[in-house]
């Protein structure tokens, strides 16, 4: 299956700190791609998958379930930790969840968590339907491209398929309850105007976390795809300064980039 144009996965082999970022739902690679070029440019190791069901047709994502797409983000932060001395998960949306997931589970292995406007639930009546409602009607209308940022397009489906929705609904229980086990630094940026995933998620993933240290950062200027947002180098410059706290070679001459 073709992969849609802009929705190819990036990597890059830079020096010993290494990215793994997570894309969200219905989305691909296309809405990460500056943010981890930016990383890049600035000598680091970036892997940015494209998660299985995405980038094509949303009949390929109705076949699949968070399983699938945890899987890859695994496998990927496992090969990143064999190149790497330090690896950091970064994450959009249900990415951001797939990257909270990912330091519950692995621990000292990742240094950092850093979270563009995560979702922790599916809202809305229509979440407590969807166990039945996805036997009945096979999609709803789409979530790509909420951005304020005039004449910027997210590459994603114009439609849901309600059986992925469900598997998300059931992913984002289960990172719930992984959160306490969340102990990394944490930087969580998020945008006040966001039509898809609201604050209460943010409010809720800092509620329960066990991290110390925690960075908020709201997004005044940009709606849920901050990354390609207003906010864009905001979300940048503030991951990297992070990274740069907690890895100190990063952004030393000849030390990050492997040289």
């Amino acid at each position: 299956m073709p992969v849609l144009p802009g929705a190819e996965p990036f990597r890059h082999e830079g020096g010993e700190v290494g990215v793994l970022l997570c894309h969200g739902f219905t989305g691909c690679p296309q809405s990460l791609r500056p943010w981890a070029e930016y990383l890049a440019e600035r000598g680091l190791t970036v892997a940015l998958p494209l998660l299985p069901g995405h980038g094509t047709r949303w009949e390929d994502l109705a076949l699949t379930g968070w399983q699938d797409w945890y899987a890859e983000v695994d496998r990927e932060l496992r090969a990143l930790r064999e190149k790497c001395a330090q690896v950091f998960v970064f994450g959009l949306s249900m990415g951001g969840a797939l990257a909270l997931r990912l330091a519950a589970k692995h621990g000292d292995a990742v240094q950092g968590v850093v979270v563009v406007n995560p979702a922790n639930k599916v809202h809305g009546l229509a979440a407590h339907a969807l166990p039945v409602v996805r036997h009945l009607v096979r999609t709803t209308k789409g979530l790509t491209s909420d951005i304020a940022k005039e004449g910027v397009q997210e590459v994603g489906y114009d439609k849901v398929p309600l059986h992925a929705a469900h598997s998300v609904r059931n992913f984002f229980r289960l990172v719930d309850s992984d959160l306490p086990q969340v102990t990394q630094p944490l930087l969580l940026l998020h945008s006040p105007q966001d039509h898809v995933v609201p604050p209460a998620d943010s409010a809720r993933i800092l509620s329960r976390v066990s991290s110390t240290d925690v960075t908020e950062v709201l997004l005044e200027h940009s709606y849920h795809v901050a990354t390609l947002d207003n906010d864009a180098e905001r979300i940048f410059e503030d991951s990297y300064a992070f990274i740069g706290r907690l890895a100190p070679s990063v952004g030393k001459e000849g030390t990050a980039t492997g040289g």
